[in-house]
């Protein structure tokens, strides 16, 4: 579970809230998608949430972990996957996900199994012994998509985590999230491909200016004949593009 009250940022060189007294709580057992125009937000709440960046004031508690007051614990059974593939490129793949998974404290025998159930899942066992920096974008997607998995996190955050991937990889990607979910965890997703978080998401949020605007299931925009997803985020974000 996620939970965010009054959560504010403002970087310093802007007069402007990146995120602005945002209160959300995103459940066990849900994937849910944030959804925002460039700039809105997403980036900076999502930091926020993995302890990237600290909020100016609000408190962030992950599952029931009060971010500030246990970071080390909070961190700990969070899995992200960042838009950048933030990664070593002078080490193998396979000493990339050892260091991972060493640094969460998982059994060396233990790692290994989920290494060799995830590289195998996305097509990356032969490539683990080759060098990061050999990798295209979408292997070193992937790569941080595994290294996100191999601790077993309660909470999941992936940020744009399709960029790149191809089609068999993306589908079993979302197979992942929707199973991690169906086990109990929480999966928080953002993304721009509104039909994507349409089909894999239980519920949305859409950021815009820094503030969260909107707040629904999938099954409440399905069941009302009047409104999509892609109509709702027009909607609520139709003052032009996040500042």
């Amino acid at each position: 579970m996620i939970k965010l009250h009054n959560v504010s940022k403002t970087y310093a060189k802007s007069q402007t809230k990146a995120v602005d007294e945002i209160t959300l709580q995103i459940n066990a057992g849900e994937i849910f998608g944030f959804l925002g125009p460039n700039g809105a937000g997403k980036s900076t709440t999502i930091k926020m949430i993995t302890g990237i960046l600290t909020p100016d004031s609000g408190t962030i508690e992950l599952n029931g972990i009060n971010l500030a007051e246990d970071p080390i614990a909070a961190k700990s059974i969070v899995g992200f996957v960042p838009d950048n593939h933030e990664v070593y490129e002078t080490l193998k793949g396979i000493e990339y996900l050892n260091f991972i998974g060493t640094m969460y404290g998982v059994a060396p025998d233990l790692l290994k199994e989920r290494t060799e159930e995830y590289a195998s899942l996305f097509d990356m066992k032969n490539a683990l012994t080759d060098l990061i920096g050999s990798y295209s974008h979408g292997m070193k997607q992937k790569l941080s998509v595994i290294a996100a998995l191999v601790h077993d996190p309660k909470i999941w955050v992936l940020d744009e985590p399709l960029v790149g991937l191809d089609p068999q990889s993306a589908f079993r990607l979302k197979q992942i999230m929707r199973k991690r979910a169906d086990d109990g965890n929480t999966v928080f997703f953002s993304s721009h491909v509104i039909d994507v978080v349409e089909k894999v998401c239980d519920r949305i949020g859409i950021i815009n200016h820094g503030k969260l605007v909107a707040v629904d299931t999938l099954e409440n925009i399905r069941n009302n004949d009047k409104v999509s997803l892609e109509s709702l985020f027009l909607t609520v974000t139709a003052d032009g593009e996040g500042k």
